[in-house]
């Protein structure tokens, strides 16, 4: 009978749901067919891959590509790169854009409000072939940086930012940070305008200031959107990509600014050793789902929000 009655409630709820399941049905098929399907070919990784022939007719050699990707010094030196830089787009990425919205948030002037929005915001659209040219030029020796350090009198003598392998992890943290901050910080500022006014209105009649109703209304009011935000960039921590690297990476710089994905094209595709690729991105993925379930279980424990 239990069985019965459970079996019925669920086709009442997708009979009474049938329109909002019509409507998700596109996007879990899209998700099916670009997400799922193509992890069939991890199986290259545990393949002599050779273009061409048929799938019956690959060598299998089992785990040979990951112990020769584990046995590749330089797979370090990119695994290096990619979480040294990750971290530092955690640290300044993640919290700025926060920082941006609790400050937009205390702006009583609409017209500067929408002004300062419009111009963070902007430079998200721009391409990081745009933006690469620009902070390339900016650097350089007679760039802008320099022109104002040296009339300062920081420096006596222009600094080559961009052949100066110890400053190439910042410059991409930088030039990402100025890009995306605004962009970022979008969905905070939705956190924040659902919060409930009369808490302010109560905080006031108390005697309560801006930072003390920053601290204890604001940042309390936003924390379940941040931890959400927070899990999901710690699952993507290796998953970087590879655009603003490639495009500001020079030869003077190249152990510092070749990240896995830069390593999967130049060695995987750019090699033709599909199969050596394709056993990076599985590390990488793999890699992701653990950092993933790791960061959702802290969230869990500390902040009783969940993800997955």
């Amino acid at each position: 009978m239990n069985r019965n009655l459970k079996r019925k409630n669920i086709w009442s709820t997708i009979s009474q749901q049938k329109y909002l399941i019509m409507m998700c049905l596109p996007f879990v098929i899209w998700v099916i067919v670009f997400a799922y399907v193509p992890l069939w070919g991890w199986t290259m990784a545990f393949q002599d891959y050779r273009p061409g022939l048929p799938f019956s007719q690959q060598e299998w050699v089992g785990f040979k590509y990951f112990i020769e990707l584990f046995q590749d010094n330089y797979f370090y030196l990119v695994l290096r790169n990619t979480l040294a830089m990750s971290l530092l787009g955690l640290a300044f990425g993640f919290t700025l854009p926060i920082v941006l919205a609790l400050l937009l948030n205390e702006i009583k002037n609409d017209l500067f409000k929408r002004t300062v929005q419009t111009v963070s915001y902007l430079p998200h659209f721009v391409s990081w072939v745009v933006v690469a040219s620009l902070v390339t030029e900016m650097l350089s020796g007679s760039g802008t940086v320099n022109n104002i350090l040296l009339a300062l009198g920081i420096i006596d003598k222009p600094i080559q930012f961009m052949a100066q392998p110890q400053y190439f992890w910042w410059i991409v943290t930088g030039a990402d940070v100025w890009k995306e901050i605004g962009w970022n910080s979008i969905i905070f500022l939705a956190a924040i305008s659902s919060i409930n006014p009369e808490l302010y209105e109560a905080a006031t009649v108390d005697g309560a200031g801006r930072f003390t109703k920053m601290l204890h209304i604001t940042l309390p009011g936003i924390m379940p959107t941040v931890m959400v935000i927070l899990v999901m960039t710690i699952g993507n921590l290796v998953n970087i990509g590879f655009e603003k690297q490639m495009l500001l990476r020079n030869p003077l710089v190249k152990e510092y600014a070749d990240v896995i994905d830069l390593y999967i094209l130049d060695f995987g595709i750019g090699g033709a050793r599909y199969a050596l690729g394709t056993a990076a991105g599985m590390f990488k993925s793999v890699v992701s789902v653990i950092l993933l379930f790791i960061a959702n279980t802290f969230s869990k424990r500390f902040a009783d929000i969940r993800v997955v």
